[in-house]
């Protein structure tokens, strides 16, 4: 940044490049040309520069015309400069005068009106299509004339208000998206849809919102996901390099572990990921060995988790199981090489109590009202994270202090109810127009109605040994050491499974008998004398 004079208008100030900002943004709309009036070669708009424009609405605004700015272009004889970066007198004026007072009686701009209730207009059938070409929006000129009266556009316009309104949209994020449909819908015959690898980059060079788009046209039913999925990418790389036939059966055993199949569940991408990058170096040696799985012999599976060793022995056995109980099923293999082979149980450590000035650091750290928060529910009320996210507004009732978390009712405490109400404030004063139900909510999420993401909550206590979920296994520790170790109620009060409960038990039973013994040393338990006094 340097102070110098605009090429343009020759206005002074400190500029970023050799043109002031609305130079920059003159130039960017208008092609060069030689201006009729100063006859410099300059971005023109109807054979005139910037700086005669600003003159002509100068004089236009001194002398009241109701005539326009065009009568005065011809008449510019001489051009009154400014400094850059401030808004001239005759146009802060026009400013000050068209701003109205709200209801509210905040100044700013007249309200927009609502839009003509419109709905999908009437098809007359989608033409034949010769060619199947994808459209390119990255030559579209903001100058192109936009047809805003096609029927269609009306009824993307009453959409974008119906779903504004539902979701507490301002009036920017409308504007914006009207304008992206705009040009998405500009010259589409009827119930021709929306590609997402269409729309991805038109919108996200415009800095539009692709989710809040997307949304719009599928409420249109107008919007067809051509995405590959990455699983699929991923299940590629992974079988690449494997027997024909061991490929198709780990590809089906995959596959019914993601998508679900007949009496199976889907499981979570990271436990299909596990399970395959687990055995995946087994099923490569086999690969170079045999053609099929059916070929594989209960001695290759010995040998092969010989070489392993605790917990990777334990988990490579534990997906073989589950590969071979699938192919069985699906009768590729004749018998299954892994069946008898236990995994054995896992022997767990005993769990540690946070240290206490580890848990006020903790509390330091969280400076937001939406931090505090958090760190109360995982610290008093043993809460996960993903949890807390799930919380909706109809969970809490602050007058009768009690909350529902994981569909399990907690009464509320001092502390809690103080810092709910510091966080509904909060809440309210950001996002007075937010329709998203959910209780804890951000910048991005408040436009819409789903819950924020896990990582801005593990964000909070980053580089803190008290995690949300340390504080979370402490408060449990701290119940279970308080009720003598009793598995029952520790699953009665915060909904754990039976083996959890249980390893928590356990913990808090080795933690009691250690303070037993450190306050009841060996020797006091010998017998004493009688005659000893």
């Amino acid at each position: 940044m340097l102070p110098m004079s605009c090429t343009d208008c020759l206005a002074w100030g400190v500029l970023f490049g050799p043109r002031c900002g609305a130079c920059a943004s003159f130039a960017s709309r208008f092609p060069t040309g030689r201006c009729v009036g100063c006859h410099r070669r300059l971005p023109s708009r109807e054979r005139y520069c910037r700086l005669c424009w600003c003159q002509a609405r100068h004089d236009a605004q001194t002398n009241e015309a109701a005539g326009g700015v065009e009568p005065f272009l011809s008449q510019v004889r001489y051009h009154q400069l400014y400094l850059a970066h401030l808004t001239p007198l005759w146009s802060r004026k026009r400013k000050e005068d068209s701003r109205v007072r709200n209801p509210g009686g905040r100044i700013g701009r007249p309200p927009k009106p609502d839009p003509v209730p419109a709905g999908r207009p009437p098809t007359s059938g989608t033409p034949l299509r010769l060619f199947d070409l994808p459209r390119d929006y990255s030559l579209f000129d903001r100058r192109d004339r936009l047809d805003l009266d096609d029927p269609l556009m009306a009824w993307a316009r009453w959409t974008i208000h119906i779903l504004g309104e539902a979701r507490g949209w301002k009036r920017g994020v409308r504007d914006d998206i009207e304008y992206g449909l705009a040009v998405l819908l500009a010259g589409r015959v009827d119930g021709e849809p929306v590609l997402h690898s269409e729309m991805f980059p038109f919108l996200r060079k415009r800095v539009i919102g692709v989710g809040r788009t997307t949304d719009v046209l599928k409420r249109m039913g107008m919007f067809r996901d051509d995405r590959r999925p990455s699983f699929e990418d991923w299940l590629t790389g992974k079988l690449d390099g494997l027997a024909p036939g061991i490929n198709q059966d780990v590809e089906t055993w995959l596959r019914i572990l993601h998508n679900s199949g007949p009496r199976n569940k889907a499981r979570s991408p990271a436990t299909v990921w596990g399970y395959m990058n687990r055995i995946r170096p087994i099923l490569l040696a086999w690969s170079d060995r045999y053609d099929h799985l059916r070929e594989v012999a209960r001695d290759d599976v010995l040998a092969a988790l010989d070489q392993l060793h605790g917990n990777q022995r334990r988990h490579a056995l534990i997906a073989l199981r589950s590969l071979f109980s699938r192919a069985k099923k699906n009768g590729t293999i004749f018998r299954d090489p892994t069946r008898g082979l236990k995994v054995g149980q896992h022997h767990y450590g005993v769990l540690q109590p946070l240290l206490a000035d580890d848990i006020d650091r903790s509390v330091q750290a969280a400076t937001t009202p939406a931090g505090r928060l958090m760190v109360a529910l995982a610290g008093i009320h043993a809460a996960r994270a993903a949890d807390m996210l799930a919380l909706h507004l109809d969970d809490i009732d602050l007058g009768n202090r009690r909350i529902v978390i994981a569909g399990r009712a907690r009464p509320l405490d001092e502390l809690t109810h103080r810092l709910l109400i510091d966080w509904l404030r909060h809440r309210g004063a950001r996002w007075p127009n937010t329709a998203n139900p959910h209780l804890l909510i951000n910048h991005k999420t408040a436009l819409t109605t789903a819950p924020a993401s896990g990582k801005g909550a593990s964000l909070i206590l980053h580089r803190q040994a008290a995690t949300l979920e340390r504080l979370r296994m402490d408060r449990i520790l701290e119940e279970a050491l308080a009720c003598g170790g009793d598995p029952l109620h520790l699953a009665s009060v915060f909904g754990l499974d039976t083996k959890t409960a249980i390893r928590y038990a356990d913990s808090a039973r080795q933690h009691l008998i250690t303070t037993a013994e450190e306050q009841d040393p060996a020797g006091s338990n010998e017998p004493k004398d009688q005659n000893t006094p």
